[in-house]
């Protein structure tokens, strides 16, 4: 990929793909027509949020001023060149090529990723404001050339502003006044990320608490206009004719380390290791200057709680030409576990040797990128950030996602990142359900529970619904929720993970179907339980003999299976209609009293319950 700068524009390509994003009221007109759909996060009735401490610093900065957001850790901008409360989100996932590691995210949703307007949708007011700490230029004259630089894009992978949205730039002069000196149009925004050079010359900016701040004014009530902001530099004795700096930073988030999941139980792990981590592992970095560099790079796998080094290469002479990118890509080797642990944290870190040097700037902290593996007791798709929310249509619609154990395990809960989308439904009732597999698709209901919708007080947070008892799977499971009201619920999609979009299903009514269009990864993660009565201990298939039967029925259920102590009939809203506890000699019961429509019929053995829907069509 190459850097140019045409008119002091520097232009990043991004990669483009698409996905049926609606929005708000084209979304609801296509309800007849789809079945899973994507929707804006955020748009809900919530309290206001509560700002942090605004405080300023004690001492005011000097130049120069430089912040990437490399040196975050959290989802908030560092404090020691940002005034907190901000609602700026910090994040690697919301653009593809961005200048380096970290975005500044400008959006609808405040730090906790609730939205701004409490009570109109549509209304559109100023939303998340970035305000630097104070800086002392006093004494600076504009012989002193003194410049102002940043990146800037729209969209990326969240959503593209309107005409009427924007986002600015304002400088605070030495009358304690805001004025704006650029402002970026919806309407006219570039979805890749460009440079923007800003001369401050004038003595009314020049004082000893001079301050900048970027703002975007759009629609308060979600996500649903995205500006990212990256890169933002000011110095002295700087020139529109030298706007390069001397500087190769890494970017694009590390690799996953396993193949087919961003995080798995390590008791699952440990059974075949070398099949499930990934073949190897890359990033990519930037060269930021026009003439070539010349760098070593190291890569590092560590277990994070004892430091441990677990895999060393080191790549020298990499050559990266005068404003490009280039991937860095490593082998992956088996790691060893120590024994006598039930989980791990494994640090895949990539680090740059450079010669990058400008006196003051901490240009070196942008040469490392990091990610983290967690083998603990849950299976993800997902890596943890959701920008978007996934819903299924209609009342008693069902979603599941497909997991593949590596030997018989019990799962003892579901973790689910329930997003806000267009109103609070907290308390609202949906099931958890474990599913069962037969040719690639769910099956019979292994287990069950009803839980009440929750939101975490935190972006991006899981809610954990624990299962009155662990339930007991071979291999293939699904995992997912049955939507029993009208207003659907929302759950986090990461649309930066692909793994798992070839394992999201759908059922609307009796067939279930494979999700196909969906290029991302639902935010649900089964967590392995306790014992579970009935542990299967080995690939053991449902009988096919325990299949009720006829089905279509017109009145008599009949069966084979010569071990059932209790047949339960719920209609479809989860009712219980009747109960059957048969003799050993009994194969039929009478359901001829119950009317034409569709059932969910649940059987034990005492040991061991299976569910089955029916069709009643006399």
């Amino acid at each position: 990929m190459e850097l140019s700068n045409p008119n002091l524009k520097s232009t990043f390509n991004i990669s483009k793909y698409f996905i049926y994003i609606g929005m708000l009221l084209v979304l609801h007109c296509r309800v007849a027509h789809a079945q899973l759909r994507l929707v804006p996060l955020g748009e809900g009735d919530y309290e206001e949020e509560v700002l942090e401490n605004r405080t300023l610093r004690t001492e005011v900065l000097s130049l120069p001023f430089f912040d990437d957001f490399s040196t975050t850790r959290t989802a908030s901008p560092d404090t020691r060149y940002w005034l907190a409360g901000s609602g700026v989100y910090i994040n690697n996932s919301l653009a593809t090529s961005q200048p380096s590691r970290n975005i500044a995210t400008f959006d609808g949703l405040n730090a906790r990723g609730v939205p701004y307007n409490l009570v109109n949708p549509l209304g559109q007011d100023f939303t998340d404001t970035l305000t630097s700490q104070p800086i002392n230029i006093a004494g600076r004259s504009a012989a002193d050339s003194i410049y102002l630089s940043f990146y800037w894009s729209a969209k990326g992978l969240g959503e593209l502003p309107d005409s009427s949205d924007y986002l600015s730039l304002e400088l605070l002069n030495r009358n304690n006044e805001w004025t704006t000196i650029w402002t970026q149009n919806g309407f006219e925004a570039d979805t890749l990320f460009s440079q923007e050079f800003i001369k401050i010359s004038d003595a009314l900016y020049l004082h000893g608490a001079f301050q900048f701040r970027f703002r975007s004014y759009g629609r308060g009530s979600g996500p649903f206009d995205t500006w990212h902001l990256d890169y933002v530099y000011i110095n002295t004795k700087r020139s529109v004719r030298q706007p390069y700096i001397f500087d190769v930073a890494t970017r694009k988030p590390v690799s996953q380390f396993l193949k087919t999941y961003t995080a798995m139980p390590l008791r699952q792990y440990l059974v075949k290791p070398a099949a499930l981590i990934a073949d190897s592992v890359s990033t990519d970095i930037v060269n930021h200057f026009n003439n070539f560099n010349i760098l070593t790079s190291t890569f590092t796998l560590t277990d994070e709680r004892t430091g441990k080094e677990l895999q060393r290469n080191v790549q020298r002479s990499i050559y990266v030409e005068s404003l490009k990118s280039k991937a860095l890509q490593v082998k992956l080797n088996v790691p060893v576990i120590p024994t006598g642990i039930d989980s791990i944290s494994l640090v895949s870190r990539f680090f740059l040797t450079t010669t990058d040097s400008i006196p003051n700037l901490g240009l070196k902290n942008n040469d490392t990128i990091v990610s983290r593996t967690t083998l603990k007791d849950y299976f993800a798709f997902d890596d943890g950030s959701a920008e978007y929310g996934v819903q299924v249509n209609q009342k008693l619609g069902r979603v599941a996602v497909r997991y593949i154990l590596s030997k018989p395990d019990t799962i003892g809960g579901v973790r689910l990142a329930i997003v806000p989308f267009n109103k609070d439904i907290a308390g609202q009732s949906f099931n958890i359900q474990i599913l069962s597999n037969k040719n690639g698709k769910p099956d019979q209901m292994l287990g069950q529970r009803s839980v009440a919708v929750s939101y975490t007080n935190r972006r991006d947070g899981f809610v954990d619904y624990k299962l009155a008892v662990p339930v007991a799977v071979a291999d293939t499971f699904y995992v997912g929720w049955n939507q029993i009201n009208e207003q659907p619920v929302t759950v986090g999609f990461d649309r930066s993970s692909k793994l798992g979009k070839n394992q999201i299903f759908y059922n609307l009514g009796t067939e279930w179907v494979q999700e196909r269009s969906l290029n991302g990864s639902i935010m649900i993660r089964p967590y392995l339980g306790e014992k579970a009565q009935g542990v299967i201990t080995g690939n053991e298939e449902l009988a096919t003999d325990q299949v009720f039967f006829p089905n279509p029925n017109r009145g008599s259920l009949n069966w084979k299976a010569e071990n059932l102590k209790q047949i339960d009939i719920f209609s479809k809203e989860g009712r219980l209609l009747k109960s059957a506890f048969p003799d050993k000699s009994e194969k039929s019961v009478d359901i001829s009293q119950l009317p034409d429509g569709i059932y969910v019929i649940k059987a034990s053995d005492g040991k061991r319950s299976f569910a089955q829907k029916l069709l009643i069509l006399k």
